[in-house]
């Protein structure tokens, strides 16, 4: 006897979900009371709702700190071509570095592409010969060092 297995899909985002997601983009501190007020929907909806898109993982709000204010003047994006056979253990090696911030793997014409963020341009140098350029696999990069952020939007 054959028996269907069913299988449930991921529960969708409603407009009130994203509608909370989106208040709390704007302003991760905003209370829940103003959010329902905003929504016209009560506190407990939005308390268990938040509790929701938090544990099932469509939202996680962190704090957003200004590197500039905390002495970081040096950031970059490096394009980085890897040996195939080294993909995936050069990305785990490179993730590990405090200095990264930000790392994809690609594709085009880098492999990886990853944002640092170093005190100074001292230290991103220190930061590719002593760190990066030890990766196993690494077969070239090309830094593209930070002169202004225009647009930065977090979601």
């Amino acid at each position: 006897m054959e028996r269907a297995i069913v299988t449930s899909l991921p529960e969708s985002l409603d407009n009130i979900d994203m509608s909370i997601i989106e208040s709390l983009r704007q302003d991760g501190r905003m209370p829940f009371a103003q959010i329902a007020h905003n929504l016209n929907v009560s506190p407990g909806m939005i308390r268990v709702r938040y509790a929701r898109l938090v544990a099932r993982g469509f939202l996680k709000v962190v704090a957003i700190t200004n590197p500039l204010s905390m002495g970081y003047d040096s950031m970059a994006m490096i394009g980085i071509r890897v040996e195939g056979s080294h993909l995936l253990e050069a990305a785990d090696r490179i993730s590990a570095f405090q200095e990264v911030v930000y790392l994809v793997i690609t594709s085009g014409a880098y492999d990886l592409m990853i944002e640092v963020l170093c005190r100074d341009r001292s230290d991103l140098l220190r930061f590719l010969t002593e760190k990066l350029y030890t990766v196993e696999g690494i077969r070239a990069s090309e830094s593209f060092v930070h002169l202004k952020i225009v647009k930065e939007i977090y979601y």
